[in-house]
């Protein structure tokens, strides 16, 4: 892994876990589905004419266009979707934590449904990950957390996996920005529908939502996932995928530092062991593709 790789990666990680800060300010002032569907349609268009403007084009391979949809559909509808509403009452910092579980879900469902073997180290990550979530999760619980809120996250999460898993077809072909625009979109439109039956358009407009509605849509929204997708085609899925060990420390240091969230020794500690897991069960997975690769190395 390159110097360039590794900023990217430190740079995507950041972007992600800063868009749980924004997302909270946002769902304060206006109506969390509404908001996030028209922060998508601002960005694909931009991303859609940016791409155009470069020299890209929409015509994409039936196997792209599949994998765009799904991403569309999965990360930006129903995973970010999910998050949006549920941080109408619970806190950015443990919407954050939760998401950042995903490596561990993509792990235990490979080993739960397709029979995936894992490596000692793997099984120890996973394990360290169900220990660090059990800890946040039980101080949460007994200072009153919002259990649905939980539950949407979670929903989310999953979500999150099986998009993740859609990149690789996404990103191989090149169309990249194409891509991302169009991905936008296709969570716009999806989105407006929910949006539109259940919501008021009840807003209060103030500076702190525009600035974080146009952080939002640019950086964590466009940004970041271009930056994502030019990663994941530059190291691979699997590596790109261990910056995600960063997410749990970023996001809970970002909405303590903006938003005054607070921050108990369990927190700390539980983020950190999650933060470990999630790091061992993707240099497991980096191992293993390595072996895999070169068998006379292994």
């Amino acid at each position: 892994m390159d110097l360039r790789a590794i900023g990217m990666g430190l740079a995507f990680a950041l972007m992600w876990s800063s868009a749980f800060t924004s997302a909270r300010v946002i769902v304060e002032f206006a109506p969390p589905m509404t908001a996030l569907a028209l922060r998508f349609l601002i960005s694909g268009v931009i991303g859609v004419a940016l791409a155009y403007a470069l020299g890209q084009s929409a015509r994409l391979s039936r196997a792209q266009w599949k994998a765009t949809f799904l991403f569309g559909l999965c990360q930006n509808a129903l995973y970010l979707g999910l998050n949006f509403v549920a941080m109408q009452w619970i806190e950015a910092s443990l919407a954050a934590i939760i998401a950042s579980t995903m490596p561990l879900v993509v792990a235990l469902a490979g080993w739960l449904v397709f029979r995936e073997k894992l490596a000692p180290l793997a099984m120890a990550g996973l394990l360290a990950g169900v220990v660090g979530v059990t800890l946040i999760m039980g101080a949460r619980f007994s200072g009153g957390v919002d259990l649905l809120g939980v539950a949407l996250c979670g929903i989310g999460v999953l979500s999150l996996a099986i998009a993740t898993l859609a990149v690789r077809g996404a990103s191989s072909g090149g169309n990249v920005l194409m891509i991302v625009g169009l991905q936008m979109l296709i969570g716009s439109a999806i989105l407006w529908l929910p949006a539109l039956t259940l919501e008021s358009f009840d807003i209060t407009w103030n500076w702190q939502l525009i600035v974080a509605f146009a952080y939002t849509t640019l950086v964590p929204g466009l940004l970041a996932t271009w930056v994502w997708f030019v990663l994941v085609g530059r190291i691979g899925a699997v590596r790109a995928a261990t910056f995600h060990f960063l997410n749990p420390f970023f996001g809970v240091a970002i909405a303590a530092a903006l938003l005054g969230e607070s921050l108990g020794l369990i927190d700390v500690i539980g983020v950190a062991i999650i933060a470990a897991g999630i790091l061992a069960v993707q240099l497991s997975r980096v191992q293993s593709r390595a072996a895999a690769t070169n068998p006379t190395k292994a």
